[in-house]
């Protein structure tokens, strides 16, 4: 008599990380700007949820402004003595923090300015190793997206540390810790387009346009 399968691997916990400044956007909550009648940050909840078990928002400052989401709001995990806006490090603290009080091994974190992640985003993830950062395929070859990322969460005390001691480099710290790089292929629109300016946005507008 056969045995039967193993149960599959529970589903990672993933995070948005929205705890960001938005400068270039005019500050303010650029996720909450409407991309197509919808928050930008609908559409990357819609792009990651299917691909992940729990999922979060990483944001600072009253969570009320984000209820329609309909996701738990965790703010930056800041270590005593690091000023304020330490960067999308301390959203990864923040998403390692809460996955392993879920008891998950790993987290995945996506930028919140993305709305056309990849629909396999975090098994390519999975694949490249238990630490991978994402990185798109431009003229010039694979460019990093660190933000957007799978993280372990026996990492959480050395990015404590290197935080405290001033670290900011998102990209420059994982790949020094030993991670992976996940390249994805290049496709239109771009799975990685961050809205970063108003003209970013206009050009989302214009590839949703397209796409239906």
């Amino acid at each position: 008599m056969s045995k039967a399968p193993p149960p599959p691997a529970p589903m990672l916990p993933a995070v948005i990380l929205a705890g960001g400044l938005s400068r270039r956007m005019g500050g303010g909550d650029k996720g909450l700007l409407l991309l197509a009648g919808r928050p930008v940050l609908a559409h990357v909840r819609d792009r990651i949820a299917p691909q992940c078990g729990r999922l979060a928002l990483n944001a600072n400052g009253d969570p009320a402004r984000f209820a329609g989401l309909g996701l738990p709001v965790l703010p930056d995990a800041v270590p005593a003595g690091v000023e304020a806006w330490p960067g999308p490090l301390a959203g990864v603290l923040a998403a390692l923090d809460w996955a392993a009080a879920l008891g998950a091994a790993g987290v995945i974190t996506v930028a919140s300015d993305t709305p056309f992640l990849p629909g396999d985003l975090v098994a390519r993830l999975a694949a490249a190793g238990p630490f991978a950062l994402a990185a798109g395929t431009e003229d010039g070859g694979p460019r990093l997206h660190p933000v957007c990322g799978l993280w372990p969460v026996g990492l959480r005390d050395a990015l404590a540390a290197a935080l405290a001691a001033g670290e900011r480099r998102i990209g420059l710290w994982a790949q020094a810790q030993g991670a992976a790089v996940a390249v994805f292929p290049a496709a239109a629109p771009d799975p990685f387009l961050n809205l970063n300016t108003p003209d970013d946005l206009a050009r989302a507008e214009a590839a949703l346009r397209h796409e239906v």
